[in-house]
């Protein structure tokens, strides 16, 4: 059991997972929504893929205490699933929201430590830079729909929200409209909160690129002077 949990993290370790991780998140982000607004698959199956998602950063983790929270997290996640698993009430959905919330962060964290571990610059590690830009995505998705339940006030125009899961679609729509910032205007930030968080997701998505190539490039020079 242990050579097999030690292969995994090897894996996981290594920059070949950047493709497998990419496959998911371009499911995840790009496909999903559309079969959830669909009605082509059913929620339990999105929170599965998120609970995939989460439990891949246990085995991410370099650092030791990185692994515990990530394993803490996953676990609260899980029980708090269970809890609502046939109802709804609001404050174990915002619980678990924030619960997925901090996840993603440190999912995104543990990537990053992933994508600059060493001096490395290859397409592999590029793939790696565009798997933490999608999963900004998502977290600014979990963002919007906690101010909504929270406050009352995120984003509006002509959408109907429910405060469930059957809002991902229009949140992760929005997310990536905001950090790729195209802004259509179909759907606008509604109150202060939303409107800067819509402003640091923009933000994120102009510097993230520039500074995260730039990055990777000088990487890659200092490699080949070193040769």
């Amino acid at each position: 059991m242990r050579h097999i949990i030690n292969k995994v993290k090897d894996y996981w370790h290594s920059d070949t997972s950047f493709i497998t991780l990419l496959v998911m998140l371009i499911f995840m982000v790009f496909i999903m929504p559309v079969l959830v607004e669909g009605g082509v698959v059913d929620i339990f199956f999105l929170n599965v893929l998120f609970l995939t998602l989460y439990f891949i950063g246990i085995f991410s983790s370099e650092d030791r205490w990185n692994m515990y929270l990530s394993s803490f997290l996953f676990i609260a996640h899980v029980v708090l699933l269970m809890i609502r698993f046939d109802d709804t009430p609001k404050e174990y959905y915002l619980l678990e929201r924030l619960v997925g919330l901090v996840n993603m962060s440190l999912f995104i964290y543990i990537n990053v430590r992933l994508l600059f571990r060493d001096a490395e610059s290859n397409t592999y590690r590029v793939i790696g830079a565009v798997n933490v830009y999608l999963l900004f995505a998502l977290m600014g998705a979990f963002a919007f729909e906690i101010l909504k339940i929270q406050t009352g006030k995120s984003i509006a125009g002509n959408i109907e929200l429910h405060n469930n899961d059957t809002d991902y679609a229009t949140y992760v729509y929005y997310s990536l409209v905001s950090l790729t910032t195209v802004g259509y205007g179909d759907i606008y930030p509604d109150g202060m909160a939303s409107r800067m968080l819509s402003v640091l997701l923009s933000a994120v998505g102009i510097l993230y690129p520039a500074v995260i190539i730039a990055r990777l490039v000088s990487n890659n020079i200092v490699r080949k002077k070193t040769m």
